[in-house]
């Protein structure tokens, strides 16, 4: 794969040697994610074992563009090329428009020459108007201040008492890295198996911690010294992203988010990022309401389609009907199972 389309730019894949040209290229652009740096992509073979096509735009061999793709090969979904799976979002960085058409120009080959049904691309902004697209998901954006006092005086009076009362229940947070991946592990398990949702295996966790270091955070709130929510953050350029969460079934009564998400929120204020994503939402859900009351403005996501085989947008999502069953049938099973089978399906659910 090694494409001239246009004097002077080029499309080809990334060399691992040249990987921190790659970062270096996203540093640079305000508008470049978490998700979609070099890491990414030994994190996905080594922890899953799927395929990755990095490809950049170059000119004048200086790089103009990236294009982060992972390939997933499953019996139960068939062959899925994304950007990103797994996570919130991902899609092209550029800096041109002529770039961004050659980069999905490429892509639309890749499709054809995998034999895959589709390529999804999961972005912050619509990559072309052209592309079938799916605007279910939003994201959930709080500009910070370097004085947490600043965001916590701009809240609603009833949100500052919530908050409050919830730290009245004994409700304490740590955070750190790996000493606490256990932790965030048995709660994450926990909650997700309650969702109906299969977990990955811990050891992809610890892939992202050991990939990322100090770019890393896990958080996790504690009721009288026992762990009962985290959360698991990323840190790119001035921007936080908020990757996994996950609260105790049986214990969201005492609604320890409140302290949990107040706490992140003032930890990224003091140490001076200028943006806390929330994660993305099903627009219209619950989770969008919570997390509105931190004055998080909405924004659209555009889940982007290169379709092969299909006609039709897929629908692998919890929304979809026909998978109901299966996750009331996963909620009833043990967690000790749930942990041991999750993993072998969720490396193959984008």
């Amino acid at each position: 794969m090694d494409t001239c389309s246009t004097p002077g730019i080029i499309i080809k894949p990334i060399s691992p040697e040249n990987s921190i040209n790659w970062n270096q290229y996203l540093v640079n652009k305000p508008e470049s994610n978490f998700y979609q740096r070099y890491e990414w992509k030994n994190i996905n073979e080594e922890a899953f074992g799927h395929k990755c096509f990095y490809l950049t735009a170059e000119k004048d061999q200086k790089i103009i563009g990236v294009f982060p793709i992972v390939y997933i090969k499953s019996k139960l979904f068939g062959k899925i090329l994304s950007s990103m799976p797994f996570v919130n979002f991902g899609s092209l960085c550029t800096d041109s428009p002529i770039a961004t058409d050659l980069l999905l120009e490429e892509a639309k080959q890749l499709v054809k020459k995998s034999d895959a049904d589709y390529l999804e691309i999961r972005s912050l902004t619509s990559v072309s108007d052209s592309l079938p697209s799916s605007l279910n998901k939003v994201s959930m954006t709080i500009n910070l201040d370097k004085d947490p006092d600043v965001i916590w005086n701009g809240f609603k009076t009833k949100h500052r008492t919530n908050i409050r009362r919830v730290y009245k229940d004994n409700i304490t947070v740590k955070f750190g890295r790996e000493e606490l991946l256990d932790t965030f592990y048995d709660i994450l398990s926990q909650s997700w198996k309650s969702l109906g949702t299969p977990i990955y295996k811990k050891s992809y966790f610890k892939k992202i911690i050991d990939s990322f270091n100090e770019d890393i955070i896990i958080f996790v709130a504690y009721q009288d010294g026992i762990p009962i929510a985290t959360a698991f953050n990323g840190y790119h350029n001035n921007t936080v992203e908020g990757m996994w969460a996950g609260t105790v079934p049986g214990i969201r009564k005492v609604q320890p988010n409140y302290v949990l998400y107040w706490e992140m929120i003032k930890h990224a204020c003091e140490n001076g990022y200028e943006h806390f994503h929330l994660g993305r939402s099903t627009a219209g859900s619950g989770a969008e309401v919570f997390k509105k009351k931190w004055n998080a403005y909405t924004k659209q996501l555009y889940w982007q389609y290169i379709l092969n085989h299909d006609n039709e947008i897929p629908q692998i999502n919890v929304d979809n009907p026909k998978f109901l069953l299966a996750i009331k049938a996963w909620r009833k099973l043990p967690l000790k199972v749930t942990t041991m089978l999750g993993p072998l399906l969720a490396k193959n659910i984008p």
